[in-house]
């Protein structure tokens, strides 16, 4: 692992950060390093990082066991099989994927979709049930890589930061109610957060807490939280080791009846062809495509959320390839489908994770036990894992800067709560989709109804501007001069109609020529050029010529191409409105003297 040249140095910022400036990123990666980002944090990796990252990966091994293994069980599958979809993905996203922190692995959104499809076709065979699972990662990691190919990643650019924020805190929520029995010592069931708070606090109410695994998870918790702010201290570890020291000490499993992870299954996943049946590929492509957008929107997002927090660049596109690759490996091993983890990410950060190492080491620890030590954790308690999973919880939560969107842009703040509050209610995909449609509609109703002035020119200030902020600003006689904010299309053709003749009929001096300040203007559409021509009919009714200044070449060309070309010759197109200014006056015989001639 070398440290890198003197240039290697200067685009990395400070070795403890970890951090990639990312025109760096863009400068480096191409070639055989942009499609393997994971082979290019190694060729620059430093060896001050090896520290946090074995750490971590030590940390987070604790909680991928007991969290794979579960995991497995609810998507139907025997439990062994959700450490062997941990292990090659784990891998296999170290190597391909662009994040340096995502923890890849078996996901509660994931697994009720593959129950839901590979149960009844198995009717039962547990053989045929690993078959059926293993050949859905792999059509879902096909699906993955095509789309990141071709270039499908441009989604998560409808994903902004307070979306991101709203998405966090909802799944921060869901996760934290969904350990709470967990830490209290008792299981409830529930579909959603409203329903698994009501089934806690049901269990809470019945007398089900066990109070020696609530004063253990409790402690843990409380350790965690209190010493996971010195950063070089591994909290987390400590913690899970205490609480399992303690467990084993004292026979709490047996003496108090605190619930455990128990002994290891035994053996590596070996690789296997799951061969299905030919009838059996339809449902299976099917459920795979809605597992690829599910799992891409969850790992989209966490990504993003981790790259914007830690500075770093993350590729979509890559970062389908990456997930599909995983996917892939997990098919062809044993495994099933896979996503990005909200729960088991943020451990790894929070433990000083620096590179895709962390997850490397996860990996091979979880390897060395299956083979070397199946009974190690098996007095690790699951209420110290329900802590570790409520302090990362806790540690998604983003309140301060939402306060800061709240003072400069409210409706922005309300489609993060919106965010939130579909997650938290609906489940990740459905609170994610709701907020971009909510975002979708401000987008549209911005350009549906954009702001537009008439200008003029205001002594001592360079430039026009709009009359209504400069009320002095003196106005050239005949001549108006107009800006629309937006592209012209069918939801604002009829308005720009409207304040086209409403800035005629409040002009204090009989128009000649009405030019339309079109910089702002980026794409007209087939309704927006018929308006045009309308309106230019009207215009030149009233012996007035449309005139446009700093219209956009592309913006030209569409003209001509919807044959407006004839209409609007080369002598209504002025590159800026001072040159339209100049022919106006020259044309017109009209006096009118700037302040600058004056000085």
């Amino acid at each position: 692992m070398g440290t890198g040249t003197s240039s290697d140095t200067h685009q990395e910022t400070s070795a403890d950060s970890g951090r990639i400036i990312r025109p760096a990123i863009l400068a480096e990666q191409t070639g055989i390093w942009k499609w393997l980002p994971g082979l290019y944090v190694l060729r620059h990796y430093r060896i001050n990082w090896l520290r946090n990252d074995l750490v971590a990966g030590l940390v987070l091994t604790a909680v991928l066991v007991p969290v794979g293994m579960g995991y497995a069980e609810a998507a139907g599958i025997p439990a062994i099989y959700g450490l062997y979809a941990t292990i090659l993905p784990l891998l296999a996203y170290a190597v391909f994927g662009p994040s340096r922190i995502l923890v890849i692995g078996p996901d509660s959104s994931l697994a009720a979709i593959i129950a839901a499809v590979i149960v009844p076709l198995a009717a039962g065979d547990p053989a045929r049930t690993v078959a059926l699972a293993g050949m859905l990662a792999i059509l879902t990691g096909i699906l993955c890589i095509l789309a990141g190919l071709a270039r499908l990643g441009f989604i998560t650019e409808l994903l902004s930061k307070p979306i991101r924020y709203g998405y966090m805190n909802g799944i921060a929520l869901t996760v934290l109610v969904g350990q709470l029995p967990k830490l209290f010592g008792f299981s409830a069931e529930g579909n959603g957060v409203l329903a698994q708070t009501a089934a806690f606090i049901q269990g809470v109410l019945t007398g089900m807490t066990n109070w020696v695994t609530l004063a253990l998870g409790a402690a843990t918790l409380i350790f965690i939280l209190i010493f996971k702010r010195f950063k070089r201290f591994p909290a987390v570890l400590v913690a899970v080791v205490g609480a399992t020291v303690v467990t084993a000490v004292f026979n709490l499993s047996t003496q108090a009846g605190v619930a455990v992870v128990g002994e290891l299954p035994q053996g590596l996943p070996s690789f296997t062809i799951p061969w299905v049946r030919l009838e059996d590929l339809g449902p299976l492509l099917v459920a795979a495509i809605t597992i690829a957008v599910v799992s891409f929107a969850d790992t989209s997002v966490l990504s993003r959320s981790l790259a914007a927090k830690s500075g770093a660049y993350v590729n979509p596109n890559q970062e389908m390839i990456g997930l599909g690759v995983a996917n892939i490996s997990a098919g062809f091993f044993q495994g099933f489908s896979i996503s990005a983890s909200a729960s088991r990410t943020p451990v790894a950060e929070s433990s000083g994770s620096k590179t895709q190492l962390t997850g490397v080491t996860g990996a091979v620890v979880i390897a060395l036990l299956l083979v070397f030590a199946p009974s190690l954790l098996k007095n690790l308690p699951t209420t110290a894992l329900a802590a570790v999973v409520i302090a990362s919880a806790i540690g998604l939560i983003e309140i301060h800067d939402l306060r800061r969107i709240y003072r400069i842009q409210q409706w922005e703040f309300w489609l993060s709560i919106a965010c939130f509050l579909g997650v938290a209610i609906l489940g990740p995909i459905p609170g994610i989709l709701l907020a971009i449609i909510i975002a979708l509609l401000e987008f549209v109703w911005d350009g549906w109804r954009p702001h537009y002035a008439v200008l003029g020119r205001a002594d001592g200030v360079k430039g026009y501007h709009d009359i209504t902020r400069y009320p002095d600003a003196r106005r050239i006689p005949g001549l108006v001069l107009f800006r629309w904010d937006a592209p012209l299309f069918f939801a604002n053709a009829e308005q720009f109609h409207e304040q086209v003749l409403i800035a005629v009929n409040a002009s204090p001096t009989p128009v000649r020529w009405f030019v339309v300040a079109a910089e702002p203007v980026t794409s007209v559409d087939v309704t927006a050029a018929d308006m045009l021509a309308e309106l230019d009919d009207e215009l030149r009714n009233a012996e007035i010529q449309l005139i446009f200044a700093e219209m956009k070449d592309p913006v030209k060309d569409k003209l001509k191409r919807f044959g407006l070309s004839d209409r609007f010759g080369d002598d209504h197109f002025f590159p800026t409105i001072g040159q339209v200014v100049s022919a106006y006056l020259g044309s017109s015989g009209i006096t009118w003297v700037d302040w600058e001639d004056k000085t």
